[in-house]
C-alpha cells in the first residue's frame, strides 16, 4: 500500500528545538516576581509530629511564607490526595496528605513548605524549621510486615495488609494433582527508581484578571491533574489549566499527581505570586514514587512432554506507605506471568503490604517484568529437570498463531476480558533464536571455556498489555493560514508523541508534516483525556487523531468540490493543496478552503456545509491490545568478582502496524538499556528502620554507555483488529523480558557450578559469594 508518511522514519518534529537549546522544560519557565519553594521533609521513617515551629524560618530575610498542614486546610476542601484506582480488594484507605501534620510515615514525606525570593534562601530556611518528633517503630521489609506483632506502618492501622486478591482460571488443584512433574522455587524481584534525566518540578500562577490558575508540571497526566486541583480547591475546572511542557523522561512515576503540585498551587493563590519548585536528585530518591520488592513462591506442573498443565503460587508485594496509584504493579505482575503461554490452569494469590517507605507506583513495565521473570525462570527450571532445550520447552507452550484471538481466563483491572488479539509468538521466538545463533552457541561456549571465559546465552518471551483505554481526545483544525492544528491531552515525555500524531494526521491531509502544529498535554486545549502511561499514546490518541483526520479530510474534499466545481471523488490532498487527479494545474490551497468555510456575514457556506474545518474525536477502545516479543541475551561472567557483562541482545518484537520505524527502535533500545539496569545494577536499599541507603548515584547504579551491548533488532507486524490503525504500544516492551533473559544467560554461563539465579538485580558480591560456595 502506498502511504504518504506511514512506515517512514520522517524527521522528528521535536528534534530541532531540543538540538539548538530551545527546549522548554519546567526549570526554563521564568516569570517576573517569581518565588521559589522548598520542602521540609521527614528525616524519620515513622514518627509522630508533636509540633512545628516556623518562627525562625519566617524571620529570615527573603522568606515570604512557611506553610504547614493547617495553612493548607484554610484554602482547600481536602488536605488529602484521593487518587486510588477503584478496587474492591482494598482493606485500608491510605491517601497521601498534601503536607503531613500528625504523623510522618516515610523518610522524605513533605511536612512544611518554605517560599522565598530565590531557591537558595528557601533551602536555607528549611533548616530553620524546628519539628518536634516522637520516633515510632518502623517496618521496612514487607516479608515481616504481615507477621503478628509487626510494627505498624500507620499507627492508626489495624495491621499492614492493605489488599489481598487472587488471579486465577481453570482447575489448578486438579492440574497439579494429576501432573507427572511438578517443580517449584522462590523468587525475589526488585525494581527501584525511574531516575529520569529531568526530576519533577512545577510552576503555578494565578492570573487576577481572569481568575485562571495555571500549573506547568513535568507530569504525564495533565488533564487528570486539572481535575484533581478542581476537586481540591473547589474551583470550576474551566478556571484551571495544567500544562506539560517538554519533559526529560517520565517512565511511570510522573503519571502520579503529587503533594508538591497541590502545595505549590495553593502557595501561588495565597501569595498572589508565581511559585516554582524543582525537585533535587536526593528528593527524587526519597519523595518520588518507586517500584519495590516482590517475593514469589511459584510452582509449575507439566506432562511428560514438557507441556505446561498449570502454574500456581503466592506473591507478596511491597506497597510503600500510601496508595499513590492503586494495585497496578502487583496486578500487572500476575497478569503478565502467564500471557505468552498456553496454560490451562493458573492461580496466583497476592498480598499487598504497607511499609514505611516511599509509595509504590508503576515504573516502565508496571509489574510485567516481575511476572515474566517468574514464568521464564520456571520454564528454565523445568527444561533443566526434564532435559529439554530451553527454547524447545517454550516453543511447545507458546500460544500458537492459529489460536488467535486467544481468550485468557481472567480480566483486566476494569473487568474487561483479556483476549490476545493477534501475533505469531512461536515465529517471533524462532526468529530471535535463529538470529542469535542459538543452535550453534554450545560450540562457541566450549571454545570460550577452553580460554577461561564463562559465556552464556538465555532466552525469554513476553506479551505486553498496551493501549489502556477508554479514550484520549484529539482535536484537528485547518486554519485560514493553511496550517493544521492538532491538540490533545496526551502528554509527550520523550517518546515522539508530536511526530506520531503529525504522521497520523498527515496521512489523511496531504502528507506535509511541516504544516502541522501539534500541542500535547494542555488541559486548556481539549476537554477530556488522561495522558501518557501503559504504552497507550499511539493506540488511543493515534486512533482519535486518525478518525478526526478522516472526518476533516472528507469535509475538505466536499468543500473543495463546490469551490472547484469538481466531483469530490476526483480530488485528493497533496501537500497543502487540494488537487484534481490527472489535472496538475487545478489546485486550491487548504488555507483558501478554510477561509471559505469560515464564511462571510450574509452569505451561504460552500455546499451549505457546517462551518469550519475542524473535528474532535475521542475514540473509545475498551479492550487492550497485546504486543509480544522474544529476547535473547548473551553474557560473560567473571566467576571471581561476580561481574556480569551483557555482550549482545537480540530482540524480535511485534507491535502491530509500525508508523515510524526510527521511533520504535529508539523506544526499544532505551527500554533494553533500562532492563539491563534493572537486571544488574539498580537497587533502592533501605535499612531495617526505613532509612534509604542508596540515595545518590554513587550508590544507586545506572547503566551507562560502557555497559550497553550490541543490539540486533527485528520487527514483525501483525496489525490488531482493535483499532483503526492496527497499532500496538511499544514504549515498555524492551524492558519486560531483559531481566529474565539475562538471568537465563548467567545461569547458562555458570551451569557447571549449579548456581541458580532466582532474583534481580543480580549483584556481583552476592553472585561471587555463591560461586565461591559452589567451588568456582
Amino acid at each position: 500500500m502506498t502511504t504518504k508518511t506511514f512506515g517512514q522514519s520522517t524527521p522528528r518534529l521535536e528534534d530541532r528545538n531540543l538540538l539548538i537549546g530551545q527546549g522548554r522544560f519546567v526549570a526554563d519557565i521564568h516569570m517576573d516576581g517569581m518565588l521559589h519553594a522548598a520542602f521540609v521533609r521527614s528525616p524519620h521513617a515513622h514518627a509522630s509530629i508533636l509540633s512545628i515551629d516556623v518562627s525562625a524560618a519566617l524571620a529570615m530575610p527573603g522568606v515570604r511564607a512557611v506553610l504547614t498542614r493547617d495553612d493548607i486546610r484554610k484554602h482547600a476542601l481536602t488536605d488529602r490526595l484521593v487518587v486510588a484506582l477503584p478496587d474492591r480488594t482494598y482493606k485500608q484507605q491510605r491517601d497521601r496528605p498534601i503536607l503531613a501534620g500528625d504523623e510522618a510515615v516515610h523518610v522524605g514525606e513533605a511536612l512544611a513548605m518554605v517560599i522565598a525570593d530565590d531557591p537558595y534562601l528557601a533551602e536555607d530556611a528549611v533548616t530553620l524549621v524546628n519539628i518536634d518528633f516522637d520516633v515510632l517503630p518502623a517496618i521496612a521489609d514487607c516479608r515481616h510486615a504481615l507477621a503478628e506483632g509487626a510494627a505498624l506502618a500507620h499507627s492508626d492501622g489495624p495491621d499492614n495488609l492493605i489488599a489481598a486478591f487472587s488471579s486465577s482460571y481453570g482447575d489448578v488443584d486438579a492440574a497439579f494433582a494429576n501432573a507427572p512433574h511438578v517443580f517449584k522455587d522462590s523468587y525475589w524481584m526488585h525494581r527501584g527508581c525511574a531516575a529520569a534525566m529531568e526530576n519533577r518540578g512545577c510552576v503555578a500562577t494565578l492570573d487576577p484578571v481572569d481568575d485562571r490558575l495555571t500549573l506547568w508540571s513535568s507530569t504525564q497526566t495533565p488533564l487528570v491533574g486539572a481535575r484533581l486541583l478542581a476537586q481540591i480547591l473547589g474551583r470550576e475546572a474551566e478556571t484551571i489549566r495544567v500544562v506539560t511542557p517538554d519533559v526529560g523522561g517520565g517512565f511511570g512515576p510522573k503519571l502520579v499527581f503529587y503533594p508538591e503540585e497541590a502545595a505549590v498551587t495553593i502557595a501561588a493563590i495565597v501569595l498572589g505570586k508565581p511559585v516554582k519548585w524543582i525537585e533535587d536528585r536526593r528528593e527524587h530518591f526519597i519523595a518520588t514514587t518507586q517500584e519495590r520488592d516482590q517475593y514469589c513462591d511459584a510452582e509449575i506442573a507439566l506432562d511428560h512432554d514438557g507441556k505446561v498443565l498449570g502454574v500456581r503460587g503466592t506473591l507478596l508485594h511491597d506497597h510503600g506507605a500510601y496508595t499513590a496509584r492503586g494495585l497496578t504493579v502487583p496486578q500487572g505482575a500476575v497478569a503478565a506471568l502467564s500471557l505468552a503461554y498456553d496454560i490451562p490452569a493458573y492461580r496466583m494469590d497476592v498480598k499487598v503490604a504497607l511499609t514505611n517507605k516511599v509509595p509504590v507506583t508503576p515504573v516502565r513495565g508496571a509489574g510485567q517484568p516481575q511476572g515474566v521473570f517468574v514464568m521464564e525462570r520456571l520454564l528454565d527450571l523445568a527444561a533443566r529437570e526434564l532435559h529439554i532445550d530451553r527454547g524447545e520447552i517454550r516453543r511447545r507452550n507458546l500460544v500458537p498463531a492459529d489460536a488467535m484471538p486467544y481468550t485468557k481466563g481472567f480480566v483486566t483491572r476494569g473487568g474487561i476480558p483479556i483476549v490476545l488479539d493477534s501475533g505469531d509468538y512461536p515465529a517471533c521466538q524462532a526468529d530471535a533464536l535463529s538470529k542469535a545463533g542459538w543452535n550453534d552457541f554450545a560450540v562457541r561456549q566450549q571454545s570460550a571455556r577452553a580460554k577461561g571465559k564463562f559465556i552464556g546465552m538465555g532466552v525469554a518471551n513476553f506479551v505486553e498489555a498496551t493501549g489502556r483505554g477508554p479514550y484520549e481526545q484529539v482535536t484537528i483544525r485547518v486554519t485560514p493560514s493553511g496550517m493544521i492544528q492538532v491538540a490533545t491531552g496526551a502528554a509527550a515525555m520523550g517518546q515522539s508523541t508530536k511526530t506520531m500524531l503529525a504522521q497520523v494526521v498527515a496521512e489523511q491531509l496531504g502528507g506535509a508534516m511541516e504544516r502541522i502544529v501539534v500541542t500535547t498535554g494542555d488541559s486548556a486545549k481539549v476537554a477530556i483525556g488522561f495522558g501518557g502511561f501503559n504504552s497507550r499514546q499511539t493506540v488511543m490518541a493515534g486512533s482519535s487523531a486518525h478518525v478526526a483526520a478522516v472526518t476533516v479530510r472528507k469535509k475538505v474534499l466536499e468543500a473543495a468540490s463546490h469551490l472547484m466545481e469538481a466531483d469530490a471523488a476526483d480530488l485528493d490532498i497533496e501537500g497543502d493543496h487540494v488537487v484534481v487527479k490527472g489535472a496538475p494545474g487545478m489546485t486550491l490551497t487548504l488555507g483558501k478552503i478554510a477561509e471559505a468555510m469560515a464564511g462571510a456575514a450574509g452569505f451561504r457556506l460552500p455546499g451549505n456545509l457546517p462551518p469550519g474545518l475542524e473535528a474532535t474525536e475521542a475514540v473509545v477502545i475498551d479492550a487492550m491490545t497485546y504486543g509480544n516479543g522474544s529476547t535473547v541475551a548473551e553474557v560473560e561472567v567473571d566467576t571471581v568478582t561476580g561481574q556480569v557483562k551483557v555482550t549482545r541482545v537480540v530482540f524480535i518484537h511485534d507491535a502491530g502496524t509500525i508508523i515510524h520505524p526510527g521511533i520504535v527502535e529508539g523506544q526499544i533500545v532505551g527500554a533494553i538499556a533500562h532492563g539491563i539496569g534493572n537486571a544488574l545494577y539498580e537497587w533502592m536499599g533501605y535499612s531495617e528502620d526505613g532509612q534509604p541507603l542508596t540515595a545518590t548515584f554513587a550508590d544507586y547504579l545506572l547503566v551507562t554507555a560502557s555497559e550497553i551491548p550490541t543490539f540486533e533488532l527485528g520487527h514483525r507486524e501483525s496489525p490488531t483488529p482493535l483499532n483503526p490503525l492496527g497499532v500496538k504500544g511499544v514504549g515498555e516492551s524492551g524492558v519486560i523480558a531483559i531481566p529474565a533473559a539475562v538471568a537465563s544467560a548467567i545461569e547458562d554461563a555458570i551451569s557447571e557450578f549449579g548456581v541458580r539465579i532466582n532474583q534481580f538485580p543480580i549483584r556481583p558480591t552476592e553472585l561471587a559469594a555463591r560461586l565461591q560456595q559452589a567451588g568456582a
